[in-house]
């Protein structure tokens, strides 16, 4: 019986190594593993880069691996990026079982802050879970789960309590302790120093500079005529 689910052809992969790996992407492919067959054996494999790109943004939790004649379904375990342009540079599957529960995250995503009464009263909402840990059917894993945050007012909390999980889900994370938003009021700016205050402490040090400075112009020339007078002491 054939699947809706996104499906991705790779080919096996017999050698290894950086240099390898280079050239594959060099060449426009991705290398990966998949773990988790029933016999404990990984697969090594590459995938087009641009097919994986697309099967990935359109996807759900599962994707079938087509491997030469054999079609596995698999989630996403683990992705690595190139650290400078984003690039997807190796990508890791787990086979799983469709008749099998399995423990994974999942994208938390909030909507209605701007709506908040405590934002509209010129609170900060803060979301500090990001993803949550389940347990499903592989079937049953949501592309992301969305909480409803309009209602919170000013230092209101929601905590993963107050979420329903979807139908065949199981949250793993403690309900009392996973904070999902809080509205915090905003910190307060430190108090600039009043200008008057500078402005005079200015003009005190300008005029004192001022008045010393004729001081020792008065010094100078001062010495200047005693110096004359000696001159013309000797003189005579």
């Amino acid at each position: 019986m054939a699947s809706n689910r996104p499906t991705i052809d790779v080919e096996k992969r017999e050698e290894f190594g950086s240099r390898t790996s280079r050239r594959l992407r060099k060449s426009g492919r991705v290398p990966g593993v998949v773990y988790g067959g029933g016999d404990g054996e990984c697969i090594n494999f590459s995938a087009d880069a641009r097919e994986l790109r697309r099967v990935l943004v359109g996807a759900g939790a599962l994707i079938d691996l087509k491997v030469g004649g054999d079609t596995k379904p698999v989630i996403v375990k683990d992705t690595q990026l190139h650290p400078v342009r984003g690039d997807l540079v190796h990508i890791d599957f787990l086979q799983v079982r469709l008749d099998e529960k399995i423990q994974t995250t999942v994208p938390l995503h909030a909507e209605g802050g701007e709506e908040a009464p405590g934002v509209k009263e010129g609170g900060v909402l803060e979301l500090p879970t990001h993803e949550l840990n389940i347990e499903a059917l592989p079937t049953a894993i949501p592309d992301s789960i969305t909480v409803d945050v309009s209602g919170l007012g000013m230092q209101e909390t929601m905590h993963l309590s107050a979420l329903s999980a979807p139908e065949g889900v199981t949250f793993l994370d403690d309900p009392e302790e996973t904070i999902i938003a809080t509205i915090v009021i905003p910190a307060e700016e430190p108090e600039e120093p009043e200008v008057e205050e500078e402005v005079e402490g200015v003009g005190e040090g300008e005029e004192g500079a001022e008045a010393a400075a004729e001081g020792e112009e008065a010094e100078g020339g001062e010495g200047g005529e005693g110096g004359g007078d000696a001159e013309s002491s000797d003189e005579s």
